[in-house]
């Protein structure tokens, strides 16, 4: 994908790709499954939850792994994936199901819907997410967002794109001129109270706060420069693996909430322009809202 001359800047460039490769193969699965989705909004049929009552999962959700899962495996038939629907719920199930798929050399990280609670609701605010890991490193990652129509698209070492115009993370340096996004997962035993402490410790220094509801499209506005920063407890590695690399190309920072380095099994994230990082961690740290418990 090629950025696009000043004169045409504003022409969204074609994201169903004819190309071969791992990026092409992403970019079609998402775009294919973006628009099925966005044909099915308002008519969830059955619905479901997983971990809790807020905790949502639809046919559609299923329906659309699915879908991917047959698209990938139709190019790379060798290659292992690891979705939200095909991980039974828990953090044991979770540790479990990574520990298996780091076995390969090839692994695709999928999320149909990052945003399941928005779908239902109608709230036009969610993504399909799918990242692919190459012997242990994030290679490609590709957000679609069927609402807006907006592409998504990094690969390591070659930059990030929205339809084929570079993302770039913001300049922001200061904390009371930023806009920060985070939010607030399923689980209302450990990740709330961190996020809502974090939350009470960061609002009155930061110029504002959203709370979307889609991990995946918060890390993609962090690329495109639409936030200057966001952080979440208790994510899993198909809500922020394609995001995450998002990020990284588009020249900002993602550690943990105690400033390490992202790896897929990170669970705690901080993610940022590079510039208000420190900032982000030191504040979590000094809240005590890490997800981390003290040594």
């Amino acid at each position: 994908m090629s950025p696009v001359s000043p004169d045409n800047r504003n022409e969204r460039q074609p994201y169903v790709v004819t190309s071969k490769g791992h990026t092409a193969a992403a970019i079609n699965a998402a775009a294919k499954a973006g628009e099925w989705i966005k044909s099915r909004q308002g008519q969830v049929k059955e619905l479901g939850s997983k971990t809790s009552a807020q905790d949502l999962v639809t046919e559609v959700d299923k329906g659309v792994e699915q879908m991917i899962r047959r698209l990938i495996l139709t190019h790379y038939p060798d290659h292992a994936i690891l979705g939200e629907e095909g991980v039974e719920p828990g953090a044991e199930a979770l540790t479990a199901a990574l520990d298996e798929a780091r076995e390969h050399e090839y692994l695709w990280i999928v999320d149909p819907i990052d945003g399941t609670t928005n779908f239902v609701h109608g709230f036009p605010f969610y993504c399909v997410s799918i990242a692919l890991v190459v012997k242990g490193e994030l290679t490609v990652g590709v957000i679609y967002d069927p609402i807006r129509d907006e592409m998504f698209v990094a690969e390591k070492g070659k930059g990030a794109y929205m339809h084929g115009i570079p993302t770039k993370v913001s300049a922001e340096t200061l904390p009371g001129n930023s806009l920060i996004a985070m939010g607030f997962p399923p689980d209302r035993v450990v990740a709330q109270p961190a996020n809502m402490a974090g939350l009470q410790q960061i609002m009155p220094q930061v110029r504002g706060i959203r709370a979307g509801g889609s991990a995946a499209l918060h890390l993609a506005y962090v690329a495109a420069g639409r936030v200057d920063g966001y952080w979440e407890v208790g994510l899993s590695p198909w809500d922020c693996a394609a995001g995450v690399l998002l990020v990284l190309e588009s020249g900002g920072k993602v550690t943990n909430t105690l400033g390490d380095p992202y790896d897929i099994g990170t669970r705690h994230v901080v993610a940022s322009n590079g510039r208000i990082h420190d900032y982000l961690v030191t504040s979590l740290q000094a809240a005590d809202a890490t997800g981390f418990k003290k040594q």
